[in-house]
Parts: C-alpha cells; sequence; structure tokens
C-alpha cells in the first residue's frame, strides 16, 4: 500500500515540475531552467541526507557507473526541456513514453534478454503511436518533437545501464549523483546565459523544480523498493492524465484527437509488453528446478 503511495505521489508531483519548466521556458533560456531543477535537487538532497550520513551521501563502491547514468539523465532532461519551448507538456510526455519501449528492443542485444515475437510486436505499435502523435509531414509537426525520443532514449539507455551493472549503493546515493553531475555540468554554462527573474513567482518556481524533481524521483525509487515492478510501472501512465489536466488549467491547451489516439497506442503497448515480461518471469521461475531444501 505505501508503494502505491509513493507511486501516487510521484506522477502526481513530477508533471508539475514539467509544465513549471515549459512556463518559465518562454522568458528565460533553457539553461537556467535546467541549472535550478538540478541545483535545487542537489540542495534538497543535502538537506534530507547529508545531515544523517556527511560526506558518505556521496561514497559509491562504483563512481564510474553513477556518473554515466548521471549524464544519460541529464541528456534526457536537456531534450525534454528544450523541446518543452516549443511543443505542449501532454504531447511530449506521451511521445516520452516509448522509452520503455526502447528498453525491450535494447534489452536483446545489450543485456542479451531474449524478446519474443509478441513483445516486438508491441515495440513496433508503440512506435506506431508515436508517429500518429508526430504525423512526420504534417502541418502540425515539429522538430522538437524528435528531441523527446532522444528524451525517450537517453532515459532507455540509463536503465540499460542499470539493470546491467548491479551496485550496492543505496537509492539516496545514486538520486544524488545525477543531481551533482546535473548541476556541476549546467553551473559550467548558465552564467553566460543568465537572466534575472522577472517576479517573485518566477523565483518561486525557479526554486520548485529542484524540490519536486528531487520528491518526485526519490519516491519513485522508494516505490520499487518496497513494491512489484510490474504491478507499479502502469501507474506511470497517470503522469499523461496530470500533464494535460495541467496543461488546460494554465495555459488553456488540449491535446487533439491524433494526440490522444497515438497515447492510447503507446499505452496500450507498454502495458503489454509489462504483462509479457511478467508473465516470462513467472514462467521461469516455475519451470527452475527445486533445490531440493
Amino acid at each position: 500500500m505505501i508503494a502505491f503511495l509513493f507511486m501516487g505521489v510521484s506522477i502526481t508531483v513530477l508533471p508539475f515540475m514539467n509544465v513549471a519548466a515549459k512556463f518559465l521556458s518562454v522568458d528565460y533560456p533553457t539553461t537556467m531552467v535546467l541549472w535550478a531543477r538540478y541545483t535545487g535537487h542537489l540542495v534538497f538532497m543535502m538537506a534530507m541526507f547529508m545531515p544523517r550520513r556527511g560526506l558518505g551521501l556521496l561514497r559509491a563502491s562504483r563512481p564510474g557507473v553513477h556518473i554515466v547514468r548521471s549524464l544519460l539523465i541529464f541528456v534526457s532532461t536537456v531534450c525534454f526541456f528544450t523541446a518543452l519551448r516549443w511543443i505542449d507538456v501532454p504531447t511530449a510526455s506521451a511521445i516520452n513514453f516509448t522509452g520503455p519501449l526502447i528498453v525491450t528492443a535494447l534489452a536483446a542485444p545489450m543485456l542479451g534478454e531474449t524478446v519474443g515475437p509478441r513483445r516486438w510486436a508491441a515495440v513496433a505499435v508503440g512506435f506506431a503511436g508515436a508517429m500518429i502523435i508526430i504525423r512526420p509531414g504534417g502541418a502540425d509537426t515539429h522538430w522538437a518533437m524528435l528531441l523527446v525520443l532522444g528524451t525517450a532514449f537517453s532515459y532507455a539507455l540509463y536503465q540499460i545501464v542499470t539493470r546491467k551493472t548491479s551496485t550496492a549503493d543505496t537509492p539516496e546515493t545514486s538520486i544524488t549523483y545525477i543531481a551533482v553531475v546535473g548541476a556541476v555540468l549546467s553551473s559550467l554554462v548558465v552564467p553566460f546565459e543568465w537572466v534575472t527573474p522577472h517576479s517573485a513567482i518566477d523565483v518561486g518556481l525557479f526554486c520548485s523544480l529542484g524540490v519536486i524533481g528531487g520528491i518526485g524521483h526519490y519516491f519513485i525509487i522508494r516505490a520499487f523498493q518496497l513494491g512489484e515492478a510490474s504491478l507499479l510501472s502502469p501507474f506511470a501512465y497517470g503522469q499523461l492524465i496530470m500533464a494535460t489536466i495541467l496543461s488546460w488549467l494554465v495555459f488553456g491547451t488540449f491535446p487533439d484527437l491524433w494526440t490522444f489516439v497515438g497515447a492510447g497506442v503507446i499505452v496500450a503497448s507498454g502495458l503489454y509488453i509489462t504483462y509479457r515480461e511478467t508473465h516470462r518471469k513467472v514462467t521461469v521461475t516455475r519451470d527452475q528446478p527445486s533445490s531440493g531444501t
């Protein structure tokens, strides 16, 4: 029950971060939005965990792996926040949910996992859903939609690296590394594009980015610690509902019919892949010989 509560909190708050990022991107460069998101995240993580763990929070058994994973997450965020300057949050969120499909496609060559014809078919159908949203060559097509595919691909690689390299480090250490890498990289660029915030509201939104991101991603990690991934993963698609409601309230925008159709196809494909992976794991476990103890 607590795992579902944590997952519910994460899918509720993360769309607020994306909507705030889009709102700020109208008047401020993307580098400032990225800097606020990761620096705020780092401050939040240090305030939460440094008093109890000290510098041990940054002590990792395999720091190189954490840095690679953090770089992939950073690239994913750069692509997503940049795309939000031109496309609405629900559309970006829907395309971004091709991530699980990419993970399945990469699992065969990179992890040596067996991907059956049904899951390959689901991957193909899911990407067809993405094409329904993007509609290449159509009047509503924008090149920034390809950036969101870059977001999904980078995040999929992050998940692949996570699967391939097991680590004994705690979730607090992992998520703090993500914040450190993102804060350092964005801090190298932001002085050259700095724009002083125009109002107290904007300052508040900048401050909220890191806090919301830190809370949202930490609760996702905690949820998967306490519950089964096969049961929790489908709830992530609830972000689409929240993103649509917030975009309508803040920007007065609403996805068109084809975006809803494409999003539905992507979600259905993702849910089917989750079902097939769960079924495969159950079958493998059942077919394993007993140890006799």
